[in-house]
């Protein structure tokens, strides 16, 4: 019980870090789940939780979400999925907390070097290809995703809903790619209870609501500069576990 509402109150607060930034909250939702579970069981409630969170910050922003950006993406994320279906991957935690550790970094790229910008057909196919690699070997690929829209002439709200849209659908792609193998091996009993997922929604819907709200007050500019320095933060984060000194 303890865990649970560990678990709970985790999800609450991550919601409303996404719902803010669009990213960064699915990191520290990861960084919190795998203190108490496995990689695959960590994949799967991982995935469910930010379904709800994604999916509540595309029911919000509706009015704001690009579908011609999101068009490219699928073309690019369609045939990694055909491949990794094809293919049984369950990284190693360290291996995991790297991959997480070094991400944000992608933001930090030097000017003149290569610059994702999703509105750009190509740069949205290949943002297609990586987030949803990404998302099934390390389980998230927020920092990934924002390579591609942090640098973009788009609006927060764009950016926000936009990356929702996308990442819904990639975290329903992992919960299939890793909680099939899962319940084929063990069943639901290494799962948390069924109720924590009940429960879990209106929590995550209560953080998306708020994290929203704050989202209207930011500007433009605020937004991706703030959305940086966090993920950042979270990366190095993840890089001292990697490391063994969390």
């Amino acid at each position: 019980m303890p865990i649970v509402v560990i678990l709970l109150v985790a999800a609450m607060i991550t919601a409303c870090i996404s719902g803010i930034f669009g990213m960064a909250g699915g990191m520290i939702f990861m960084a919190v789940i795998t203190f108490f579970m496995g990689v695959s069981e960590a994949m799967v409630v991982h995935g469910a939780v930010q379904s709800v969170s994604n999916s509540y910050r595309c029911y919000l922003l509706r009015p704001d979400i690009r579908w011609d950006v999101l068009g490219f993406t699928l073309m690019g994320a369609l045939p990694v999925i055909a491949v990794l279906f094809f293919i049984s991957f369950v990284p190693e935690k360290r291996l995991l907390f790297l991959i997480l550790g070094l991400l944000p970094f992608l933001l930090w790229l030097p000017r003149g070097f290569f610059q994702g910008d999703a509105e750009k057909p190509k740069h949205a196919v290949l943002c297609g290809v990586m987030v949803m690699a990404l998302n099934i070997t390390a389980g998230v690929a927020g920092p990934a995703l924002d390579f591609f829209y942090v640098k973009t002439k788009l609006t927060r709200q764009e950016i926000v809903a936009t990356k929702a849209v996308t990442m819904f659908g990639s975290h329903m792609v992992k919960i299939v790619y890793f909680g099939i193998p899962l319940i084929q091996s063990t069943g639901i009993g290494t799962l948390p209870p069924l109720w924590f997922f009940a429960a879990a929604i209106p929590c995550i819907m209560l953080g998306t609501y708020i994290g929203i709200q704050v989202l209207k007050r930011l500007s433009d500019i605020n937004f991706k500069s703030y959305t940086k320095y966090l993920v950042t933060l979270i990366g190095l984060v993840y890089l001292a576990r990697a490391a063994g000194w969390l």
